[in-house]
């Protein structure tokens, strides 16, 4: 027992060590990794089944002006469970999970809140606190 004990001692004292140095070196994410929500715009017909089929309710949708598909699209990473199903659900592939947005970690929860849409959209919805719909 002890000699099987110092072998591997003696082994691991002149091998480097398995960490990584994270910070420093970072590995790409897996292949199919879901990291944090994108939405576009193009091809967006406000059907809001993102929000229907979202059970973490992570995501908010305002409807401005649906004739000229004017939306902006609410997402809460902090509330988010990255299960996909809001991917899945869209019809026009507008949501996409980002594989490389995954070090979503800070002391400020306004910085987990993202908003898309066109710039003048986003101030009229932040200005009039217009309902969000479908939630």
């Amino acid at each position: 027992m002890k000699i099987a004990l110092f072998t591997d001692l003696a082994r691991s004292a002149f091998r480097r060590p398995v960490t990584e140095r994270y910070p420093f070196e970072k590995r790409p994410a897996p292949p199919l990794y879901r990291g944090q929500v994108s939405w576009t715009a193009e091809g967006c017909t406000g059907c809001m089944l993102c929000v229907k089929d979202c059970p973490a309710e992570a995501i908010d949708f305002f409807t401005l002006d649906k004739a000229n598909k004017r939306f902006v699209f609410r997402y809460h990473t902090d509330r988010c469970t990255f299960c996909g199903q809001c991917a899945y659900s869209c019809r026009f592939s507008c949501i996409t999970l980002d594989d490389e947005a995954w070090e979503l970690a800070g002391g400020d929860r306004a910085a987990f809140v993202v908003t898309y849409g066109r710039p003048e959209d986003i101030a009229r919805v932040e200005l009039e606190e217009l309902p969000a719909t479908g939630a």
